[in-house]
């Protein structure tokens, strides 16, 4: 399967904002926003063009795919599910975005950022209602429990995640234990409580056309 295996700093600076694909390192002064606040490549500290309504859905588009780690495809088929669904179409996709196994773990406070979630759940490291899930891509359910495997708890890192998600809250969709590493889905979430900072209707308006 294919992935992004180059820097990932480069997809914020591409973007010219925070995506948060480092976790903790984003918050720092090393963050390469903050250092390089302009975009990649030769011609990165030029004047930036004219976005013409295009641009400005393309970009939207990529920001959001990229916020969640998802490749081109794989992001054209959630659109086409949500464009399938009863409701908003933007929201619709945002709502499956956040559903992804690797999302909840990271909203749970069970890694620092997507791509650890991912890594996380890639090596066996979490059940759904007590079944191995090693797919990040996977949907969960309502009154669905994700748990770190008892087998995994006394690794060092699980150790250090115990105590890093004690100080994080969880969106309000979802419930968690941070003593037993467990978490719950409560209820699917609704855009009010999605902070991903993207504006769904310029999606939306890019695959019309």
């Amino acid at each position: 399967m294919g992935r992004y295996t180059d820097a990932v700093c480069r997809q914020c600076r591409r973007e010219g904002e925070k995506l948060f694909l480092k976790g903790d390192r984003c918050y720092s002064e090393k963050c390469a926003v903050e250092k390089k606040n302009y975009a990649p490549g030769a011609h990165g500290q030029g004047r930036r063009p004219k976005v013409s309504e295009y641009g400005l859905q393309l970009r939207e588009k990529q920001k959001t795919r990229r916020t969640y780690g998802v490749l081109e495809k794989q992001f054209r088929n959630y659109f086409g599910k949500a464009d399938r669904q009863q409701g908003i179409t933007g929201e619709n996709l945002l709502i499956l975005l956040e559903r992804r196994l690797d999302n909840v773990v990271y909203r749970l406070g069970f890694a620092s950022s997507r791509k650890e979630a991912r890594q996380l759940v890639n090596h066996g490291h979490f059940t759904i209602n007590g079944k191995k899930a090693t797919i990040p891509s996977m949907l969960v359910r309502v009154e669905d429990v994700i748990q770190v495997k008892d087998s995994s708890k006394d690794m060092v890192k699980f150790q250090e995640i115990k105590e890093q998600a004690a100080y994080k809250t969880p969106p309000e969709w979802l419930s968690v234990d941070v003593e037993n590493l467990t978490g719950r889905v409560l209820a699917y979430p609704v855009r009010e409580q999605i902070d991903t900072p993207v504006n769904e209707q310029l999606i939306v308006e890019l695959y019309s056309r």
